[in-house]
């Protein structure tokens, strides 16, 4: 039987970056609030219908914020909103809610 050559297996770059070779600051030592609420709370990122993109914050005690994603806002901003209201909340007990509408 005949050996067949081997072929080099293809290689693509990836289009994700790569935090240790990006020269700008790494984002997530802008989001310290986000970084301390993972270890006694939680952060859920995606898609909930009729709302669109949303960013939602929990703690033990309860929601901390809910934030809906801007026309054209970027992941990264997002994050930063989130990272700001999850301040809010924690400080000054202000808690953001831009996905319910408010109650008259």
């Amino acid at each position: 039987m005949e050996r067949r050559r081997k072929t080099a297996g293809h290689h693509s770059e990836s289009r994700v970056k790569n935090p240790a070779t990006d020269t700008q600051e790494p984002t997530h030592s802008k989001l310290s609030n986000i970084a301390e609420l993972i270890d006694f709370g939680g952060i859920t990122l995606g898609h909930m219908e009729p709302v669109g993109c949303v960013a939602i914050t929990n703690a033990e005690d309860g929601c901390l914020a809910m934030l809906r994603r801007r026309k054209n806002e970027t992941l990264s901003s997002l994050l930063i909103r989130l990272d700001q209201a999850i301040a809010k909340a924690m400080n000054d007990d202000i808690y953001t809610d831009e996905i319910n509408p408010p109650i008259k």
